[in-house]
């Protein structure tokens, strides 16, 4: 065996044992929601001794009026639009930092990228007393109007970025055959871009779906809560908490984010990698 070979072996042993470690949390807590409460906490095996649905079957019913059917369509009516809206208005305003001369144009692009240093504590609160004046207050308008008129920076410089690395040249043949800028916009850049909208929806879609913080402050009645909020109310449901049904609606409220992930890595990939087109 030569040195190649064997610097080879040690790589992937070590990418092995270190997906070993990071999953192993999951791993966990998908055969601890089969165990019964007393087995929990009575026992450090991995495996339960007998596996038992009616950890998911009553954690589903949730503790009070409402079950996680409810949780799962006010998470769903929250990410949805919120996603499709910050990939649209993200594309349209980087495709205009990136393409087109106008008044203040580094002065805006700067004032943008300064907002991405404030942390989220520091607007929380003017935020908030905006949106309470606007009667958004318990309703998931707070999250998506900022979304339908660009408000998440982040993506619009990672499209900016994307969109800079585009050949002009492909612009100035679309403009000799007839194509207007919102055309190009269509025709070319956005099926150009397709990885880097990928990536920033699917980055959205994550960071919005495991949002506590933001969905804590702006989101009061039970019948509006999202997963995270739903999870944090079943701890404070009783002096008992059933640990199984928690760990088994945890494991169901992370399954689509892991679906999403590695039906969807390939675009994640592509979206960090290609810079343009190539050739």
């Amino acid at each position: 065996m030569n040195k190649k070979s064997r610097s080879t072996i040690l790589r992937y042993v070590i990418l092995v044992v270190v997906g070993i470690i990071m999953i192993y949390p999951v791993v966990w807590l998908f055969f601890a929601s089969f165990k019964s409460n007393d087995e929990l906490f009575g026992s450090a095996s991995l495996l339960p001794k007998a596996f038992t649905w009616d950890s998911y079957i009553q954690g589903w019913k949730g503790s009070g009026q409402y079950g996680y059917s409810t949780f799962f369509l006010n998470t769903i009516k929250l990410v949805i639009p919120t996603v499709l809206f910050t990939v649209i208005s993200s594309a349209v305003v980087a495709y205009g930092f990136a393409r087109f001369k106008f008044p203040f144009k580094k002065i805006l692009f700067a004032l943008m990228i300064s907002t991405l240093m404030l942390p989220n504590a520091v607007v929380i609160i003017p935020k908030y007393m905006l949106f309470r004046d606007l009667g958004w207050i318990d309703s998931y308008n707070p999250f998506i109007v900022p979304a339908i008129f660009a408000g998440y920076p982040f993506f619009i410089f990672m499209l900016v970025q994307f969109f800079r690395g585009v050949p002009r040249e492909l612009d100035e043949a679309a403009t000799i055959d007839g194509c207007n800028s919102f055309t190009i916009f269509l025709r070319i850049m956005l099926p150009l871009s397709k990885p880097a909208l990928f990536s920033a929806g699917i980055f959205q879609f994550m960071w919005t779906w495991n949002d506590f913080f933001n969905s804590l402050v702006y989101i009061n009645s039970v019948n509006k809560l999202t997963l995270p909020l739903a999870l944090r109310v079943s701890l404070d449901a009783s002096a008992s908490v059933n640990w199984n049904q928690i760990m088994a609606m945890a494991l169901v409220s992370i399954l689509p984010c892991i679906l999403i992930f590695f039906f969807a890595q390939k675009h994640f990939v592509e979206g960090i990698a290609t810079t343009g087109m190539k050739g």
